[in-house]
């Protein structure tokens, strides 16, 4: 199941126009940077290195009459140039019609053409070998993907920021993914839904497709949560709630089984609620 959280943020933005001027809403503005590639051809030849000068010093190459071997990203252009000869001459000697024919060891005739050319050979780091990867990283606060059926989901390192309660007594039905952005509690039409933490309405409605009625409330330190589904609303915007009080009741609006649809969002984005809930 799948919410849209530009559609929660709006709508808790709307909500709040309506309540004290004093509540406090999280905005989070995300930035995208287009970085484009920009690409330029080295100018510095690229030559034979067995003449035996040592690597970043200036080398004469006598060629005429010479041969030269292909090495790795050589084209017939830096070659013909790091050997004073035109593409069309160097094609022509070695009978090359196709510059896709160049291939690495090949070994080119420089017969015609030939000239004495100082080049310099580019000095070429050692490889480097890459880190090795560890073996599995641990998940971050928000962004674990752990279903609950599967195992243990590790607690958010800022889990204690707010005194947490889950919100509905029912099983989990839908884990926590980057799709849902929540998850889902079962439970029967009319069961008590409660305030996860302290904090303030910031909306209660159906103004939202796809959630029913809808609530959203704000808390301490940037977090917001959310409650989907419901039954019927048991609070308006502009309310302070207490944790464990009722707020609503389950339902099935907009779904197809009786369900809590339940979000927790930290600065806007969206968190695993498993991750900051106590352990039932």
């Amino acid at each position: 199941m799948q919410h849209s959280g530009g559609r929660l943020m709006a709508v808790a933005e709307n909500g709040l126009s309506k309540s004290a001027s004093r509540s406090v809403v999280s905005v989070v503005l995300l930035s995208v940077v287009l970085a484009g590639c920009a690409s330029r051809m080295d100018k510095a030849p690229i030559v034979d290195g067995s003449a035996g000068g040592p690597t970043g010093t200036m080398q004469t190459a006598q060629n005429a009459g010479g041969t030269y071997q292909v090495k790795a990203g050589d084209t017939l252009y830096k070659i013909a140039q790091a050997h004073g000869m035109s593409v069309s001459n160097l094609s022509r000697i070695n009978n090359i019609t196709d510059p896709s024919q160049l291939r690495v060891g090949q070994v080119l005739q420089l017969g015609e053409g030939a000239t004495q050319v100082a080049v310099t050979t580019p000095v070429t780091p050692p490889p480097t070998k890459a880190p090795a990867q560890p073996a599995q990283v641990p998940p971050t606060s928000g962004t674990t993907t752990t279903p609950a059926a599967t195992g243990t989901v590790q607690r958010a390192s800022d889990a204690n920021l707010v005194s947490w309660a889950w919100p509905a007594n029912g099983p989990v039905i839908q884990s926590f993914t980057t799709a849902t952005k929540g998850i889902d509690l079962s439970g029967a039409i009319g069961d008590p839904i409660r305030a996860a933490a302290d904090g303030k309405v910031m909306y209660a409605g159906n103004g939202v497709r796809g959630l029913g009625n809808l609530i959203l409330l704000g808390h301490s330190n940037g977090f917001i949560t959310a409650y989907a589904h419901n039954d019927k609303l048991s609070v308006k915007t502009g309310d302070e709630v207490k944790k464990g009080q009722t707020i609503a009741s389950l339902g099935e609006s907009d779904t197809t089984s009786p369900r809590l649809h339940f979000e927790i969002r930290r600065r806007g984005t969206p968190v695993n609620p498993l991750a900051y809930l106590p352990a039932r």
